[in-house]
């Protein structure tokens, strides 16, 4: 069974930056991905890494402003997340799945329990 923690959440006010990491226990998982989730959105797909690190996948209402890297072949990911508006608050979610980036992106095996980022305007 793996195990996905995720850490960095917390209150900032709008054009600030900040970190996100998560860590997944078990052998090299093949992709990892972060999503979002308010009550007001359905969950969104936020960015996705592959193993080693070399090919990033984002959608459009992050790409410039969210940068998510890994380190190596370890199962730790994290997300950098600059200029922040009030409408990324939400809970941050790491995933991981071993199967390519349509499941990585749709529906991953692996879930964190997800950690709240609060954007104040």
């Amino acid at each position: 069974q793996v195990h996905v923690e995720e850490v960095g959440g917390g209150l900032v006010q709008a054009g600030d930056s900040l970190r996100l990491s998560c860590e997944a226990s078990g052998p090299t998982l093949y992709l990892m991905a972060w999503f979002r989730q308010s009550p007001e959105k359905e969950r969104e797909f936020v960015a996705a890494i592959d193993w080693a690190g070399s090919i990033s996948h984002y959608p459009d209402s992050v790409k410039g402003r969210f940068t998510i890297d890994r380190d190596g072949a370890k199962n730790t990911v994290s997300l950098l997340m600059n200029n922040l508006k009030p409408d990324d608050t939400g809970v941050y979610y790491c995933a991981a799945d071993n199967r390519g980036w349509v499941e990585i992106k749709a529906d991953p095996t692996y879930w964190g329990q997800g950690t709240q980022v609060t954007v104040s305007s």
